[in-house]
């Protein structure tokens, strides 16, 4: 009778485990814009890792045409402030507790901001046509704030800043 009790809450326990897996491979399948995906392996799988990567590219080859007198002004903080986007979401990948996660894609959409404003001062000093980068720029944000949503909501004692 003591067997039968102890098999009940064993099972019991490996049943809510079990359970409990599902429903976090099942939350897992759906990437930032709620499509149904595999699981992210390394970071290089994330679709806003892939956005705020071409992001970096689409700077580079903007601040390639820069005049010599900003390499070291303009053109360095604007390549600092984009690739921090990608490396603090990479970052943050590998971090395991969601506060830790959310500070690196916090910093993310911080730089990524920054980039915004160097872009807009690209465009007044006439530098450089700035239309479809920051169109590419709007993209990374929404995906960016949808990954940040979906950490924050996956968690009910972890509470979005925007809800503080």
């Amino acid at each position: 009778m003591g067997t039968s009790l102890e098999y009940k809450e064993y099972g019991g326990h490996e049943e809510n485990e079990r359970n409990t897996r599902n429903t976090r491979e099942t939350r897992n399948t759906r990437n930032a814009l709620g499509c149904l995906q595999a699981p992210a392996r390394n970071f290089q799988d994330l679709l806003v890792w892939q956005k705020a990567h071409e992001l970096v590219l689409g700077v580079y080859r903007i601040t390639a045409g820069f005049p010599k007198h900003e390499t070291f002004g303009l053109c360095s903080q604007m390549q600092r402030a984009a690739v921090s986007v990608p490396a603090n979401i990479a970052e943050g990948f590998k971090r395991r507790g969601r506060a830790d996660k959310a500070r690196f894609l916090n910093i993310a959409q911080a730089s990524l901001e920054e980039c915004r404003y160097f872009l807009i001062l690209t465009r007044d000093l006439d530098y450089a046509k700035t239309d479809t980068i920051l169109d590419l720029l709007d993209e990374t944000s929404r995906f960016l704030d949808s990954y940040c949503h979906s950490l924050y909501s996956s968690s009910p004692s972890y509470s979005s800043p925007q809800n503080r």
